[in-house]
């Protein structure tokens, strides 16, 4: 049997190839063996569990339940009855009798819950690698995070073991896994979703998310799932949403408060994607991020890491020797902040959230990258609490200002990895999202989950001067599919100096034996098909040559004939074209 991605390839399997539950869910099953060494599941269903469930899909029409044997996973810290629920702790550890109430509406629909995933302990982390049941493995390169907490929920998806999976969601757990494996994730509106049965984080801010292959899965998934629970005291019923119209407006973040954290290529796709965006129809608008950014400190530098502290505050106050040192680190801070910090918190938060409104009122949403860029595994265990910060920055605000969110796959790097980005917009938007959504993840021309990426043939060029990203040449690079790698500079080789006799001035750089200095560049992919064009378009003095930069690596760069600089302008103890343009 083929490969079944989606919730249609299930059911299309029972209504129409007339194929048992027993046979698809048992191929679903042998299917995970093969990412057994990615550390996605901590329990999986063995025959026993499994029984009931095709009993009494086998007394049904498959065409009777939405759902009718569609396998799911369902992240460890939300409730399954008859399997232990360990939130990544095994001394936490219990068997509930009951399943949490999304759950419950899942199987109701005619799904079967195959198994519970993996996830940063206590939901406490973006990264995926913080459990003692192992790290999450990114299935597009081994050697980086696949994001957390809901890493194995994700995994699942992304593996193409399940159509959609459960995580939770209260500081980006349901988006940054998301776009580190190139599936979509919805984080729905606080209280759409019931999480009775759930492990708390931060109760008041909890979400389920859901992962799923496509965000038309995904919206199915949420309106199953989003009744009210009354049983639920944080949850709520929906609010009449007019969704977006065929034109729609989109803010993005001033340049200045982009992130990326040196990471070129994620830059360029972020890029890629508003004008995308653009071109389906949107109406780019810039917006002040500032409220965002301090309102996304305040979860865990302010009075909300005592929430996480009260969560599980017996189990903290008994047993904090079972956590790993960086989540107990996390968890036990939260008894510092004071009844006064929390008060001051809400009322800096109010604050916050009415200057959010009125820029949110300017717009139907907000554009941003999922994450600004993805570490590898070693760089997380050296810096586990500061990367892991970088990795919130776009995602930490969104509960506490009652946003709903979509992550959605938005290409790959040259190195082959997932980039996503992230439309929020205010409560209630999930559908009018998950639309701009579906569109935009189309344009990509990726389809989702792991597949094999074309790598085309690259040549690495280093540019110096009005090529560089967001001068008035960049253009000639961008619309060659050339994409930055990185920020660099030369080796101490190098003069420079400014052409003041061609308008506009030119740069010029001249590699010297000594009386140097390193030079700012930027590294650009370019595709080698169409870097014979690019290089033809360069117009003397330059020529191309073999550039050092300052690790020792050897690109292609510009270099400047040695006539030409007779005369001209000196810039080298400026550094770079950019402080000679100021």
């Amino acid at each position: 049997m083929r490969q079944l991605k989606t919730i249609g390839d299930y059911l299309h399997q029972y209504r129409v190839k007339g194929r048992s539950v027993r046979e698809v869910i048992q191929n679903c099953l042998d299917s995970s063996k093969h990412y057994d060494d990615k550390n996605i599941w901590i329990t999986k269903a063995d025959a026993s569990f499994l029984e009931p469930y095709f009993l009494r899909l086998e007394s049904r029409d498959p065409n009777s339940l939405p759902l009718y044997g569609v396998p799911f996973a369902v992240k460890d810290n939300i409730d399954v009855a008859g399997m232990n629920t360990t939130a990544g702790c095994a001394e936490f550890s219990y068997l509930p009798s009951e399943h949490a109430f999304v759950v419950e509406q899942l199987i109701q629909a005619g799904a079967i819950p195959i198994g519970k995933t993996n996830l940063d302990q206590f939901a406490s982390g973006l990264v995926g690698t913080r459990s003692p049941y192992g790290e999450g493995i990114n299935l597009f390169n081994p050697d980086y995070i696949s994001g957390g907490s809901s890493s194995g929920s994700a995994l699942a998806v992304t593996a193409g073991i399940v159509p959609f999976s459960l995580g939770t969601d209260t500081a980006g757990s349901g988006r940054v896994p998301a776009a580190f494996g190139n599936i979509v994730g919805l984080k729905p509106t606080r209280g759409a979703l019931s999480i009775r049965g759930v492990v708390p984080a931060c109760k008041s801010l909890d979400c389920v998310a859901i992962f799923a292959q496509n965000c038309e899965d995904a919206g199915r998934v949420y309106d199953l799932c989003s009744i009210v629970d009354d049983e639920d005291s944080f949850s709520r019923p929906k609010s009449c949403i007019t969704p977006f119209g065929g034109t729609f407006r989109f803010g993005v973040p001033r340049t200045d408060q982009l992130e990326f954290f040196g990471n070129g290529a994620y830059e360029s796709l972020f890029w890629e994607s508003v004008q995308k965006l653009e071109s389906l129809g949107g109406v780019r608008y810039e917006i002040d991020f500032s409220p965002f950014m301090e309102c996304a400190k305040l979860l865990y530098h302010g009075p909300w890491i005592a929430e996480r502290y009260c969560g599980i505050k017996e189990f903290a106050q008994t047993q904090s020797d079972a956590m790993l040192d960086v989540t107990r680190g996390i968890i036990l801070s939260g008894t510092k902040p004071s009844a006064i910090d929390v008060f001051e918190g809400f009322y800096r938060l109010s604050e916050l959230k009415k200057l959010s409104d009125h820029i949110m009122a300017e717009v139907d949403m907000i554009v941003t990258p999922t994450a600004g860029t993805i570490y590898r595994r070693d760089e997380i265990r050296e810096q586990p609490l500061a990367l892991n910060t970088n990795l919130g920055y776009y995602t930490n605000f969104m509960n506490l200002l009652d946003l709903s969110a979509c992550a959605v796959p938005a290409g790959f790097t040259p190195e082959g990895l997932p980039f996503g980005v992230t439309l929020a917009a205010p409560a209630w938007n999930e559908h009018s999202l998950l639309s701009v959504g579906a569109k935009l993840h189309a344009s990509s021309g990726y389809t989702s989950g792991l597949i094999e990426t074309c790598k085309p043939k690259t040549v690495t060029l280093a540019v110096c001067g009005a090529h560089m990203s967001g001068l008035p040449l960049n253009h000639e690079l961008t619309g060659r599919g050339a994409k930055m790698v990185k920020k660099s500079s030369t080796a101490p080789q190098y003069r420079f100096f400014a052409l003041e006799s061609f308008t506009p001035p030119r740069p010029g750089l001249i590699h010297v034996r000594e009386g140097g200095s390193h030079i700012e560049v930027e590294l650009w992919e370019i595709p080698s098909e169409q870097f014979g064009s690019f290089f033809n378009g360069v117009p003397p003095p330059l020529s191309l040559g073999s550039l050092i930069l300052a690790d020792g690596t050897v690109v292609k760069g510009f270099l400047c004939e040695g006539y030409a600089v007779d005369g001209a302008k000196e810039i080298t103890a400026l550094g770079g074209w950019r402080n000679y343009l100021k």
